[in-house]
């Protein structure tokens, strides 16, 4: 089980866009992508073919899962998470602060 997962709000805590939040859009490995977070401008060339037009594209590119960390609406900070294992055998991702769970 991920501590990051997608849908997840996040808070970045290194680089560039230090300190800015958004949602995960897509877990690749130790790679996230959220949104509206490390936009990059890519040049593109057309492909008729595939019906994408040219010119400068503004998109997130991936950044590390170290710089960013899980948003704790109660506290308002970015906080560390960690597992609690239920007497069923679930696991629960918690806050490490307060021992406050995310899944229900």
């Amino acid at each position: 089980m991920n501590r990051i997962k997608k849908g997840d709000q996040v808070v970045v805590i290194a680089g560039k866009d230090k300190g800015k939040r958004g949602d995960v859009v897509r877990v690749d490995g130790d790679r996230v992508i959220v949104s509206n977070v490390n936009i990059i401008k890519r040049h593109t060339k057309p492909n008729p073919q595939a019906g994408v037009a040219g010119g400068v594209v503004e998109r997130e590119a991936s950044m590390h899962i170290s710089n960013i960390a899980l948003f704790n609406p109660a506290s308002g900070k970015g906080e560390r998470i960690g597992f609690k294992v239920l007497e069923d055998g679930r696991k629960l991702r918690v806050f490490r602060s307060s021992g406050e769970a995310l899944d229900a």
